[in-house]
């Protein structure tokens, strides 16, 4: 359903005009500015909307990723870690980049920084998906994943850099929801059986 809305907020950005596509999803933006004037709202509407350039990838990794997700933990638990990672790493990475602000690291303007889509729950339920794979499997998959979110923060060290990989944390913090959820899958017993 998640992969729908995206699907009809993205068709809706390709109509606007450039300059009003900018000034409505910095309305919904995550940045500082909204966040210390509208927090809940834009916590919210930011999850529905993303870069129009960005749908074919997303929509890719939603397919690959998010589905088995819910499949796997159920609508309510898959939603948890979606929420858990997308808000909590909103608020570590802008408040990150506020103290940067203050300390003169980064300039005033960054207050307003456009800052929407769903990346931050992506990463968390990428990581989360850690524990449905079986080891030794599960530990290959965890690496991979912490190279992939870790190696921009450390070359890049944006606040979005930031934000990825405390959503890959958070994911990974959500154990308690997964535990009990059905046998970890083997990837070994699968590639088995497509030979048999």
């Amino acid at each position: 359903m998640w992969l729908l809305v995206l699907f009809v907020t993205t068709v809706a950005l390709h109509r606007m005009s450039p300059d009003f596509e900018q000034h409505f999803l910095r309305r919904r933006s995550t940045n500082i500015h909204e966040l210390s004037h509208n927090p809940v709202r834009v916590l919210v509407a930011s999850a529905f909307w993303i870069d129009s350039g960005r749908w074919i990838p997303y929509a890719f990794l939603y397919t690959v990723f998010h589905a088995p997700a819910e499949r796997w933990l159920g609508t309510a638990r898959w939603l948890a870690v979606c929420a858990l990672a997308h808000v909590f790493a909103t608020l570590t990475s802008e408040g990150a980049l506020l103290i940067a602000i203050r300390d003169g690291i980064a300039p005033h303007r960054a207050v307003n920084t456009l800052d929407i889509g769903v990346s931050y729950a992506l990463a968390g339920v990428i990581a989360v998906l850690t524990y449905r794979i079986a080891p030794p499997w599960r530990y290959a998959y965890l690496l991979a994943v912490l190279v992939v979110y870790g190696l921009p923060l450390a070359e890049g060290r944006t606040f979005t850099d930031l934000g990825h990989f405390v959503s890959v944390l958070i994911g990974l913090a959500c154990y308690p929801l997964v535990r009990g959820r059905g046998k970890a899958w083997n990837p070994k017993e699968t590639l088995a059986g497509t030979r048999g």
